[in-house]
Formats: C-alpha cells, sequence, structure tokens
C-alpha cells in the first residue's frame, strides 16, 4: 500500500524557532491532489477524522474543547473556513496552526505548524517528539483523499508497514533537526532514541 520512498518525499520538513523564545517548533507542508473544499472537509469533519485520524468528541467550534480518542485534547483558537484553522494541542501553549491554500482546481497545500514551549520538551530535540507523530498523520490523511479504507486508523499507525515506514521518518526529522542547528549532538542522539521507540514499536 505504502511506496514508503515516494511519501516521505512528499513531505517538506523544518524545524524552527517559535514566536516565543522559549519554543520550537516543527512544520510540515505537503501538496495533496484534491480540492481545497475537500481536505478542508476531511480535517474538521467529526466522521471522516475518524476514518483516517482519530476519533473527536467535544465542540468543534471557536472557543469550545473538543479531545482526540487515546491522544491530546485541545481548544478551537481560530476556524477560518477552508483556508486557517488553529488549536491548542495538549496545553495552552502548544499551539498547532494548519493552512490550507489551493493550488489549482484540484491540488492543496496543507501547512501545519506546531509550536511547544520548553517545559513539556528539554530542548530542540523535542522538535522529533511530535514531528514523525504529525508526519504519519499526513500520510494517512493522503491516503483517506485518495479513497483508502485505512480500517480502524489506530491500528493503521501500528501495522508493520507504518512501523517501517517510521524509521525513515525518524531519520527525516534527525536530518531535518541537524540542519536547523537548534540541538546539540547529545540532545540530537537523545530525541533520536526516543523518537525511535515511541514511532518505531509497538506501544
Amino acid at each position: 500500500m505504502i511506496d514508503i520512498i515516494t511519501e516521505l518525499d512528499e513531505v517538506r520538513r523544518r524545524v524552527h524557532a517559535g514566536e516565543r523564545g522559549d519554543q520550537v517548533a516543527v512544520r510540515l507542508e505537503r501538496t495533496y491532489r484534491a480540492g481545497v473544499e475537500d481536505v478542508w472537509d476531511a480535517l474538521t469533519d467529526r466522521g471522516r477524522l475518524a476514518r483516517w485520524f482519530l476519533p473527536v468528541s467535544g465542540d468543534l467550534k471557536v472557543g469550545g474543547h473538543f479531545a482526540t480518542e487515546g491522544n491530546a485534547d485541545g481548544e478551537v483558537l481560530r476556524c477560518d473556513r477552508p483556508s486557517t484553522l488553529v488549536v491548542t494541542w495538549g496545553g495552552p501553549e502548544s499551539v498547532v496552526t494548519v493552512e490550507l491554500a489551493a493550488d489549482g482546481a484540484e491540488s492543496t497545500v496543507l501547512t501545519l505548524d506546531h509550536s511547544v514551549t520548553a517545559t513539556p520538551v528539554p530542548d530542540a530535540g523535542g522538535a522529533l517528539y511530535v514531528g514523525p507523530g504529525w508526519d504519519g498523520a499526513f500520510l494517512a490523511l493522503g491516503l483517506h483523499l485518495r479513497g483508502t479504507d485505512l480500517g480502524d486508523p489506530a491500528q493503521f499507525q501500528n501495522s508493520p508497514e507504518v512501523l517501517e515506514y517510521n524509521v525513515g521518518l525518524v531519520q527525516a526529522w534527525e536530518a531535518t533537526l541537524r540542519e536547523s542547528g537548534m540541538a546539540t549532538e547529545e540532545q540530537t542522539q537523545a530525541a533520536v532514541a526516543v523518537a525511535t521507540a515511541q514511532f518505531t514499536t509497538l506501544p
């Protein structure tokens, strides 16, 4: 199902400083061969989210609080259809910004930026704690938009095929972290060890 090399190359990755000095952020960008309204719907419709991401409960409007099954909860800070979605993710200082831009009638550029303060992550190596996870979601979204039935998304993410894919993801994020120059060698190696255990082995 997964062409590992092609899928890895579809995503453009970056590790950078957040707007505050105590933040580290990851940025992912991918172009999907789907219209912007279709991508927006996949990101915001409960039924579709449960088919490729996770079941979501709560109040999905600005100021509302939500929870994802088995993962983070948060608050909707901004929702401008079909271009911008901003939510907190697991805490008020952890902010995810999603932006969509049409690239022709049937192509959409999705950019996700996740900023995390230094409180939950020890240093810039913390980028590897979140980057591969969002990357896996980008993979699942792409398959969903192509009409692939993923079954249970949680089981899909823990399938041998995806765990093999995640080995390449961790390597890609290690290279991205090194390119950023934001982490020492010791911090990078520690982050790679955590990410490898988190994303390439069964829970």
